[in-house]
């Protein structure tokens, strides 16, 4: 009994308590991640002028550094906390021209670096303030290498007022959280760990530390793993778009991210993606808008501000959630070419851009259906015709004057929409007209009907993405500026996000039909041929960056962040976001966009896959990664796509993006020669040698040509002799006049498995293995398309290490030469 009154009477003393982790939970830093505070170490330092450029350099010495202090730590006395100067004591001072009297001044750097960038998390302030109005002892415990004097100091620069009944820092301890610190805490305090809560973000020592010593937990994670894998994907690319700039001092912008995503209660996907990338995006370029509208104002004289449609839907949205002063101005390049047209020129071009249309699609377009052109139309199978042979045949078909009098009414009627829409147009000096980009083709037709009216206002392009050398020739006055310009990312790069943009564009457009023409105030829009769930879709996403947007402004000033100052760090991690979603997409965004369709936006009902995994299948066996790179439209998510086979291949399409997928590597070499059989109708058969070629990733490809001079009906492939056991990718089949011509042709065909002889080869799916050194691939030769076939097998050996290459000799540098003698190509046919 005496031993139970002892007890209770200790229990009676206990007190409940709140303890708090401090970084990443109740501090945050205004950095991508932790090791941001290296990075303005490095600029606080005054080695980045002394030794300018190798930001990376020294971060990587300074986390080098510190796993050497707790490794030696942990050698000698069993526990790997450190204090600061532990750590710089391992820093190569030589390297950076210091001596080791810098070491204290590198640790005084790095504080101010962590008081520059520690901002209070106002959620964790509130629940600290909640904890002690219930009576709750409060305070933190932190593994840290600074010392508590230098943690109270930090805490204290972020929340001046703020005062606390305890304060833990692993380092002067000995132990961190996982170790002993949580029990050398309770035992100090006098805590009751059964009504005490302990709140982090580490799930190690935060979370399963406290449940160890029986504090119960509260989890307060960084982010999702859905968030945090898109970030890691981010600040690759911004490492790769923007080689040896800060990777890192990103204001505040993943900070804020971070925290939206986590206050924002749980939705769609749909909107969680415009929640997390899409408005981010939209926020930067709001802020940019703002930016190049007020440096206007204060230059010039009376500014109108309008947001072209469709594409510029949701970036009208965006600035509309906090002020009223812009219009939305429905001006596509279709009605503003036409309009600004002198010549048939304008409208060709147009027409060039269009893969196929009838002469109703064309009535849409010009609003006139001369006779000639009833009759072209005619004369084609099912009245439809290739945009380009349109264009060929237009100045036989259409007379000057009825151009003129195609574009004189439709000028007419679009000036009287402008009038309408923006009431203040014909006091205004300069009107600024806001687009996803590009090249400018809506503000330069603009500006030509401007001046065809007499209208003096200067037109000024804000887009998101600008092509930059599209604008040398714009008239005094006028000027064009991308938040992603070509000083942002490289030209080569920016052509790979534009390859890739019409999947930005369908997630911020209108839900309404391309507009057609004009009725006075009144926009005739073309009917919308997307189907409604994508829409729905779409809308969801616009939602989602509506709310980013919303939350970002209040949100960053509550947290003294500014990720969204128009500057060159706000314009690189723009374009990173931005290129991750479009180049780096992860399975998710696959499910949900994989199934979206673009409209072609040219008066046409014609619809576009976003994704085509077929179609790369087929360019990766038969032409190669490069020229899978270089594929045209369509696929108009080129990166989508690739994506579709893995994350890997999308990141080296993004390599190849930013001019960094050498073809010495990934490109294809000679590896081997193998004698192939080649059977006609009549039962006659030739061997022919055909050179092997290895890939940059391993794999094997053989080339076949024949032609129909040859009367080929098989072809026998004597698998077992160089890859007795292997996957066979596929087999697929190219046509053209010459062997170099079908070769390089991205007219693609596979041929179905159910087509394909094994003989003595085992198969079990895309594995095979040969049952005896006969073991062959029988390959039907289909009706060709062409006087010449190549026929492309793609297959990865399964008995080979790693295949080496080798230089043909000089006598056999052509590797189709006994067949492209037969086929009366000598000196003609080459391999890709």
């Amino acid at each position: 009994m005496k031993v139970a009154a002892v007890g209770a009477m200790r229990r009676a003393k206990l007190v409940a308590a709140c303890s708090f982790d401090v970084f990443d939970t109740f501090v945050v830093r205004a950095c991508t991640t932790p090791d941001g505070v290296f990075e303005r170490t490095y600029e606080l330092s005054g080695l980045s002028v002394t030794h300018p450029n190798v930001t990376e350099h020294f971060t990587q010495h300074r986390i080098r550094a510190e796993t050497r202090a707790r490794d030696e730590a942990k050698k000698k006395r069993g526990s790997a906390e450190v204090r600061i100067t532990d750590i710089y004591s391992f820093f190569p001072f030589k390297l950076f021209g210091l001596d080791r009297d810098a070491l204290n001044d590198l640790a005084v750097a790095e504080f101010r670096a962590e008081l520059d960038l520690c901002r209070t998390n106002p959620d964790m302030l509130q629940q600290y303030l909640e904890m002690k109005r219930q009576g709750f002892r409060v305070g933190f415990i932190s593994d840290t290498y600074w010392t508590t004097k230098q943690l109270a100091h930090l805490l204290r620069n972020c929340c001046p007022d703020l005062s606390w009944d305890f304060l833990y820092a692993s380092c002067e301890h000995g132990h961190g959280k996982s170790e002993k610190l949580f029990a050398k805490y309770l035992a100090e305090q006098k805590v009751d760990p059964a009504k005490s809560f302990h709140i982090g973000d580490n799930e190690r020592a935060d979370i399963q530390g406290a449940r160890r010593h029986g504090i119960r937990p509260r989890y307060y994670p960084q982010a999702s793993a859905q968030l945090a894998s898109k970030l890691q994907r981010e600040a690759a690319l911004f490492e790769l778009l923007s080689p040896g700039r800060p990777a890192r001092l990103d204001h505040g912008l993943r900070t804020l991210r971070r925290m939206i995503a986590a206050q924002t209660a749980e939705r769609s996907p749909a909107f969680h993606l415009g929640m997390t990338v899409i408005g981010p995006v939209m926020a930067a370029f709001e802020a940019f808008i703002e930016s190049r509208c007020a440096a206007l104002r204060q230059a010039s004289g009376k500014v109108a501000l309008g947001f072209l449609g469709r594409d510029g839907f949701l970036s009208h949205r965006v600035w509309q959630n906090r002020r009223d002063d812009a219009h939305y101005i429905e001006v596509n390049r279709r009605v503003a070419v036409i309009a600004a047209a002198d010549t048939l020129e304008p409208l060709r071009k147009l027409l060039e851009t269009i893969p196929a249309l009838d002469a109703h699609s064309f009535f849409g377009i010009s609003k006139v259906l001369p006779p000639a052109v009833a009759n072209f139309f005619a004369t084609h199978s099912d009245g439809v015709v290739k945009g380009s042979e349109l264009a060929d045949a237009l100045p036989d078909l259409m007379s000057r004057r009825e151009s003129m009098q195609l574009a004189s009414g439709m000028r007419s009627r679009l000036l009287d929409y402008l009038r309408a829409a923006i009431p203040e147009f014909d006091s205004c000096t300069d009107l600024v007209l806001v687009d996803l980009g590009y090249s400018g083709s809506v503000q330069k037709a603009l500006r030509r009907v401007f001046d065809r009216e007499g209208v003096k206002i200067r037109l000024h392009g804000t887009y998101l993405l600008s092509v930059d050398d599209a604008f040398h020739d714009l008239p005094r006055g006028d000027s064009a500026s991308g938040l992603i310009s070509d000083l942002v990312v490289t030209p080569h790069m920016k052509r790979a996000l534009l390859r890739n943009v019409a999947l930005l564009e369908q997630l911020c457009s209108s839900a309404e039909g391309s507009v057609r023409d004009y009725c006075g105030r009144d926009v005739l829009h073309e009917t919308n041929p997307l189907p409604a769930a994508q829409l729905a879709c779409v809308a969801e996403v616009q939602a989602g960056a509506i709310a980013f947007a919303s939350a970002a402004r209040d949100l960053a000033a509550t947290y003294r962040l500014q990720p969204f100052i128009p500057s060159d760090v706000s314009a690189r991690w723009t374009a990173a976001t931005l290129a991750r979603l479009l180049l780096l997409p992860d399975d998710d965004e696959l499910a949900l966009l994989g199934g979206f369709q673009h409209d072609v936006n040219l008066g046409t009902a014609t619809l576009q896959p976003l994704i085509d995994r077929s179609f790369i299948d087929n360019q990766l066996i038969a032409r190669g990664l490069s020229s899978a790179c270089a594929a045209e439209e369509p696929p108009m998510w080129l990166a989508g796509s690739l994506a579709s086979i893995s994350p890997a291949h999308s990141y080296l399409y993004t390599l190849f993006g930013a001019n960094r997928l050498p073809p010495d590597v990934f490109g294809e070499a000679a590896c081997d020669r193998l004698e192939v059989g080649l059977f006609k109708a009549d039962g006659s058969a030739s061997m022919e040698q055909i050179t092997l070629y290895r890939t940059g990733l391993g794999d094997i490809r053989i080339r076949i040509p024949v032609s129909r001079r040859m009367k080929i009906e098989m072809i026998v492939l004597p698998l077992a002799k160089f890859a007795r056991a292997g996957i066979l990718h596929g087999i697929t089949v190219q046509s053209g006049e010459t062997v170099a011509e079908a070769a390089k042709s991205a007219d693609v065909t596979a041929l179905p498995d159910d087509r394909l002889t094994f003989a003595n080869l085992e198969r079990q799916g895309r594995h095979y293995h040969a049952t005896s050194e006969d073991g062959c691939l029988i390959v039907p030769v289909l009706a060709a398309k062409g006087d010449v076939s190549v026929y492309t097998v793609a297959l990865t050996s399964l008995n080979h290490d790693r295949i080496s290459t080798s230089r043909p000799a000089a006598s056999d540098e052509n590797p189709w030469r006994m067949i492209a003698s037969q086929l009366g190509e000598q000196g003609t046919a080459t391999a890709t």
